[in-house]
């Protein structure tokens, strides 16, 4: 059937399915992005990196921009509050294999609102277009910026950031439509991304609260976005992303596999986080991804406290065969 929906243009990179999956701080490791990319994922990004730990080289911060190659094309995404230091670690990590470097002025969270990266950077615009600018011109590769509404509800500043950064040379913006102050409250408010996508000509990238495959689409299409970027609905939930894709491709979205069968993917996460990473650094990561897997059957909440205080792999993967082995003769899909 024919495409409902065209490929995403950053520079040479011609990304199809135009579906994005969000940098996570903690979670989007290689290891979820070459799990997760086959359901339908057409780029991929990095967990966000401070630029200025970039400078000294610190073995967890390269394991951040660390690649399998199997989930091509990666962006890696950057934070900091100084242009010539984002200059650098722009040059390292395409130096590194980055095939476009995102900018973040988007995430609230403390630890880095408090140095004024991420989303605080959005007070002060010429900060921002001065960031923009340096990173452009230090690498030969495409660069992107993600940002938030703005600070607050009375400075809503995404359109003349959006406008300053295809003034310098960024080839597309992705837009999580809530404030810095928001968090993760309330709901993302989807007409800013619609007036964002009239307001440049660079492409658009829409953001949250794109939990449904079906809603996704609907978005897309009334907001007029080049794609979509999909972060926490997509954690525990590949499934997803290759229904959003089917939508995108006009098939019918398969439904999501029932409880048992998600619970064997997970089972799959965990040994090949557990090959990769070791059982140290596994078994205490793993337990928030398995939080995200553990949802939508009887007994879950119960399942994801023991799983919290276990230890070792195999106290964790017994506790969850021996859910499966339940759930698989008493099926009880949500």
């Amino acid at each position: 059937m024919a495409r409902l929906v065209q490929p995403l243009r950053i520079g040479p990179h011609e990304i199809w399915p135009p579906i994005i999956l969000a940098p996570m701080s903690g979670v989007t490791n290689r290891t979820l992005r070459a799990l997760y990319k086959p359901f339908g994922l057409g780029l991929t990004v990095t967990e966000f990196v401070s630029s200025n730990a970039l400078q000294y080289g610190s073995r967890r911060t390269m394991e951040m921009i660390d690649q399998h190659g199997l989930e091509r094309p990666v962006s890696t995404q950057l934070w900091g509050n100084d242009p010539q230091i984002m200059a650098c670690a722009a040059r390292v990590v395409r130096e590194c294999g980055a095939d476009i470097v995102d900018i973040n002025f988007g995430c609230p969270a403390p630890r880095v609102t408090k140095t004024e990266g991420g989303s605080a950077c959005l007070r002060d615009l010429d900060r921002c277009e001065a960031i923009m600018r340096a990173v452009v011109e230090a690498v030969d590769c495409p660069v992107t910026m993600k940002m938030r509404l703005g600070w607050t509800e009375q400075e809503l500043v995404y359109a003349e950031a959006a406008k300053r950064a295809q003034a310098v040379g960024v080839l597309a913006v992705t837009l999580h439509a809530r404030t810095a102050r928001q968090f993760y409250k309330g709901s993302a408010e989807w007409e800013h991304i619609a007036a964002l996508k009239r307001a440049v000509d660079i492409p658009v990238i829409g953001n949250g609260d794109l939990d449904d495959p079906h809603i996704a689409m609907q978005r897309m299409r009334q907001s007029g976005v080049d794609a979509v970027m999909l972060g926490r609905a997509a954690l525990g939930n590949p499934w997803l992303i290759s229904a959003l894709r089917a939508l995108m491709e006009g098939e019918e979205a398969q439904p999501y596999p029932h409880a048992a069968a998600r619970l064997r993917y997970a089972v799959h996460h965990y040994h090949t986080m557990v090959e990769e990473w070791g059982e140290e650094r596994a078994v205490p990561q793993m337990r928030k991804h398995l939080g995200y897997y553990l949802k939508g059957f009887a007994g879950a909440s119960e399942l994801r406290e023991r799983v919290m205080r276990t230890t070792t792999a195999t106290e964790t993967l017994a506790l969850v065969e021996a859910t499966i082995e339940r759930l698989e003769r008493e099926p009880l899909v949500a």
